[in-house]
């Protein structure tokens, strides 16, 4: 059993986050608050393993909060749910400890994987979240900004450009077909990627791109 608090200043929003999550037989909500500060101040006799917070826009308050329910509550997973955020704001959420981020326009599928996800250890993040996340990067290696670690300047010229590709959300086919190559040699530049990198997710890209100040906070 997973279990899960919901924290939403638009109660009712809180309040069908966690209907939904209870349908839903590994999942148990302990609690539905409209404040972070009211959960702090509760203890609860079963362990929390997954916080979402769901805010329509994320202010430095929302910052704060997720700091202290981290400090409180250092195993539990800390999931965002809120719209599409400019990347500064995306950056410092994931800096401070969120493992999760969801945009409003996900879907139940996606809230259930992303539970799941954070409590078996992973990180998740919706493909909006990403491809923001993904298109700074790049923007960063073509605009020849702070790279602090040799891997990168290990990318071939053509491993460039399909990174700026796939940081535009073009699909394998979409690649092949724009640098006149096959699919199955856009699969095999995207895994040299990886592997010069040392990374095995576009999350773990993410994060070595702020660990190396490639994205500047």
């Amino acid at each position: 059993m997973i279990n899960v608090i919901v924290i939403g200043s638009h109660y009712l929003q809180a309040e069908c986050i966690a209907m939904t999550i209870e349908s839903n037989s590994d999942f148990k909500v302990l609690d539905v608050q409209p404040r972070t500060k009211d959960i702090l101040q509760k203890t609860y006799e079963d362990p929390v393993h997954v916080v979402i917070k769901n805010i329509p826009h994320i202010t430095k308050d929302d910052i704060s909060d997720v700091e202290e329910i981290q400090r409180l509550h250092p195993r539990a997973k800390i999931l965002i749910i809120s719209y599409a955020e400019n990347e500064e704001t995306i950056f410092n959420i994931i800096k401070i400890g969120a493992k999760g981020f969801l945009s409003h326009d996900a879907t139940t599928q996606d809230l259930f994987e992303a539970i799941y996800s954070l409590r078996n250890g992973y990180d998740y993040f919706s493909k909006v979240i990403t491809n923001i996340l993904l298109n700074r990067y790049v923007s960063s290696i073509q605009n020849n900004e702070k790279i602090n670690d040799e891997d990168v300047e290990k990318l071939s010229t053509r491993e460039i450009e399909i990174l700026t590709l796939w940081g535009n959300s073009y699909t394998n086919p979409e690649i092949a077909d724009t640098l006149h190559i096959s699919i199955r040699t856009v699969e095999t530049h995207k895994t040299h990627i990886m592997q010069k990198l040392n990374l095995k997710t576009q999350v773990d890209l993410i994060k070595y791109a702020i660990r190396n100040n490639i994205i500047d906070l």
